[in-house]
């Protein structure tokens, strides 16, 4: 029988950044297979919420159903150590995650010539792929995705796509948020702005800050 259980699920889930209330009332239900897109101007919550997921943030308020152990975030910080070469610093991330092997890793984001390199020397889109490449390394069942194709040119946009498709296909998830159309199918996608929170009343915004 297939697992049908949802890997994440919130129930009027509240997030927030420096105290102040950003999104409320968010239900999230995400089952193995399954991707969501997070839309929303800058600034509209989409980083505090992919945090709070991740279990780097409490929540404010709600609930949150999680496996910690499931989940890996690709934030806007590429995690590449400069003085560890490509595959040091892939080989450094499975002994973080308790995995073994990087050669998929390299294959998927066609970094197999560049495994020697050191990465202090990479371009900007070069070490985005391997900081991606670490998705890979984690072994991870959900992946939560910050604008994961910044710094990417088309081709590698194209390589990151094909990954999270053979992460779905694989019975994976991932939440991303992202503007740039990446060819999934099928997808749901959630304007955060529908959650928006109400603004703090003048008498708690100074506690706010407190």
């Amino acid at each position: 029988m297939s697992d049908t259980r949802p890997l994440l699920e919130t129930r009027a889930l509240s997030v927030g950044r420096g105290g102040v209330g950003l999104l409320e009332g968010v239900d999230l239900r995400i089952m193995p297979g399954s991707a969501l897109v997070l839309r929303g101007p800058n600034g509209s919550g989409k980083t505090s919420l992919l945090r709070t997921l991740a279990g780097l943030q409490p929540p404010r308020d709600g609930t949150l159903e999680a496996e910690p152990d499931d989940i890996v975030l690709a934030g806007h910080l590429d995690g590449v150590k400069p003085t560890l070469s490509v595959a040091e610093n892939l080989r450094f991330w499975a002994e973080i995650f308790g995995t073994s092997g990087i050669e998929q890793a390299l294959r998927t984001f066609d970094l197999d010539r560049l495994r020697d390199r050191m990465a202090a020397s990479l371009s900007a889109g070069q070490k985005r792929r391997l900081g991606l490449a670490r998705l890979i390394v984690a072994g991870r069942k959900l992946w939560l995705l910050d604008e994961p194709t910044v710094s990417l040119d088309q081709e590698a946009t194209g390589l990151f796509a094909s990954a999270v498709r053979a992460h779905l296909d694989q019975g994976g998830a991932a939440i991303i948020a992202t503007h740039i159309d990446l060819g999934l199918a099928p997808i749901e996608h959630m304007d955060v702005s529908r959650y928006r929170a109400a603004p703090p009343a003048p008498d708690d915004f100074d506690e706010a800050f407190a």
